[in-house]
């Protein structure tokens, strides 16, 4: 099942005088002959230090052509990669009209081998400059093979700081940089990266995309800027000769809010995000909570850091501390071995049982608490007794190959251990089996949310889309639970339209596309008051930093083997912070 197709398009706030003066300036240093139909025949090492002076990214060892059209001030050139080589436009094949704001240039042939031989397929590039002044373009090729990606090589963009998926800025090098989009470990929940120029003028270079797909950034640093390789990949259960990218745009502004504010207008559009206070998938104790508590149960190795006695305890004590209907209870490892006993999902019994959980969400709830359930969305244990049922779900690359789960190191020997393995969600049997587990714990027990551990991850394969299975899971479920409430990790912003809430916030240079869209907590493995223990989670111990009154995520006390019986004081001065930040939002979220 794959989203339909829906083309967006978002006006830009941006400088046009600057963006021509900056770009052209930059063009004309890399300025080549020119063949018949107005292009420059460019190599790969041009505009690019050659050899690299920072940290380099892994290229061609040779100079690869690279013919480039001038658009609006900027160089576009154009790749088509397969799963067997990199084939460039022949620039004896290439027409190019142009009408006003408009370009179209259509490819009869392409060179591959470094331009030496030939090959059939063809290509065409639709550029068009918006009335706000941004450059927007969209690439179609077709080869009687597989394509696996299609890159738009941009020149002309100044070098300096920065920034991806709207996180803090980096300090402009002379290194190379990748991005990619959507990544869980590096980050980039939205396609958008921004270049901080020396003159302070910020350019915003994004991915309009309304299904999700790989998006990499490439900025190879040079004399006179950056060279910007841009490539959308294809899906990789479609594996086409007939590939149409998304639509790509680049604009620039006076601040990164000029650039960064139409990105997430369109993220908006395509993904259907409301305001979270208009959200009908956010129950409405959801828009106030005022803590959350985390209460870790059982690690991987076996410990149990707190029963359910101890945290029915916990519960009973802070009840009367703060108002327990402000209060979500965040419990992980509450199944048995964290993650080794993934994905069975069923009541650990190290932790106290079945009778010892129903007590607690129960005795938890009368109190006035809400309880989120944390579950694994795409990753098991093969040692799993009925693995068998839900083997041909295991997540497998464009390459056919399993999608590694080895970043770990569970049990201490200093290297990642890769016993468990990558679900897909888009496959039926997994799918399935999460929502019959969730199902079943949502259906026994006053439970209110669920949490969908690394549901953040998606990864190209030969299966399905996991956004799509991802939402199908949670439609699904929101209809045999009317009212429990799905939570992310990591949400990536395809995911903010269908998951009212997630751990961990995004977008810090514009904090109003994730905490005005959804609610966020801090992660499960925020260091504890104390010593810093972050819990069943494998990170061990990191430096406690105590809430603040004026955060904008929830605030979040993690609960380890000693935080209640020896850091209690703490948590009193957490709870009496989390309460004055409470007030001054007037009691919302």
């Amino acid at each position: 099942m794959t989203i339909t197709r829906r083309t967006v398009l978002a006006g830009t706030a941006g400088v046009a005088g600057a963006a021509t003066t900056i770009a052209s300036s930059n063009v004309a240093a890399m300025a080549k002959g020119a063949n018949p139909a107005g292009l420059r025949l460019l190599t790969s090492t041009d505009g690019a230090f050659t050899p690299p002076r920072g940290t380099p990214v892994m290229k061609f060892s040779f100079s690869n052509p690279e013919p480039s059209i001038e658009f609006g001030g900027l160089l576009f050139g154009f790749e088509v990669i397969t799963f067997e080589n990199n084939y460039g436009i022949d620039p004896a094949l290439v027409t190019v009209q142009r009408t006003g704001d408009r370009l179209l240039l259509t490819v009869s042939g392409l060179t591959w081998a470094g331009g030496t031989r030939k090959r059939s397929g063809s290509l065409t590039a639709t550029l068009i400059k918006t009335p706000a002044g941004a450059f927007e373009w969209q690439v179609s090729a077709t080869m009687d093979l597989p394509i696996k990606s299609i890159k738009t090589i941009v020149r002309g963009l100044p070098r300096g700081r920065l920034s991806m998926s709207a996180n803090e800025w980096s300090e402009p090098d002379e290194s190379d940089h990748v991005f990619e989009y959507p990544a869980l470990m590096g980050g980039m929940a939205t396609p958008l990266v921004a270049i901080e120029a020396p003159d302070k003028r910020v350019w915003g270079i994004s991915a309009l995309q309304t299904e999700v797909r790989p998006a990499r950034f490439a900025f190879l640093a040079g004399p006179n800027g950056y060279k910007t390789e841009l490539l959308y990949e294809q899906a990789g259960w479609e594996r086409s000769g007939q590939v149409t990218t998304c639509r790509w745009r680049i604009a620039v502004a006076s601040d990164f809010a000029g650039v960064a504010r139409p990105h997430f207008e369109m993220v908006e559009a395509a993904w259907r995000i409301p305001a979270l206070l208009e959200r009908r998938d956010a129950p409405e104790w959801v828009k106030h909570l005022g803590l959350v508590l985390a209460l870790h149960g059982e690690h991987w190795t076996g410990y149990v850091l707190n029963d359910f006695d101890r945290q029915l305890e916990i519960l009973r004590w802070t009840a009367r501390q703060i108002d327990p209907r402000n209060v979500m209870v965040f419990l992980s490892g509450w199944d048995g071995r964290y993650y080794w006993d993934y994905p069975n999902f069923t009541i650990g019994k190290a932790v106290g049982g079945e009778a010892a959980f129903r007590r607690l969400v129960t005795e938890g709830r009368k109190l006035g608490f809400r309880f989120a359930l944390m579950f694994g969305t795409n990753i098991a244990n093969p040692a799993w007794s009925d693995f068998d049922r839900i083997a041909d779900a295991q997540l497998r690359t464009i390459y056919g190959v399993p999608f590694a789960s080895d970043y770990v190191d569970w049990d201490g020997d200093r290297k990642g251990d890769a016993y468990m393995v990558f679900m897909n969600v888009a496959v039926k049997s997994w799918r399935d089996h999460l929502r019959s587990r969730i199902s079943g714990m949502l259906s026994r027990y006053p439970i209110d949310a669920y949490f969908l551990d690394i549901c953040g991850l998606w990864e190209n394969n030969l299966q399905g889309d996991q956004q799509v299975g991802t939402r199908m899971l949670v439609e699904e479920l929101a209809i045999a639970h009317p009212g429990v409430m799905p939570i992310a990790e990591m949400a990536y912003d395809a995911m903010m339209g269908f998951i009212p809430m997630n751990q961990v916030a995004r977008y810090p240079l514009f904090p109003e596309a994730s905490f005005g869209k959804v609610a966020s907590f801090s992660h499960l493995s925020r260091a504890a008051p104390g010593r810093g223990s972050s819990g069943v989670h494998e990170i061990g111990f990191t430096t406690y930093r105590p809430v603040t009154i004026d955060q904008r995520q929830i605030p979040t006390i993690t609960f380890v083997d000693d935080t209640f019986t020896a850091q209690r004081d703490l948590v009193m001065k957490e709870i009496a912070t989390a309460k004055l930040r409470f007030a001054a939002r007037r009691q919302r979220t």
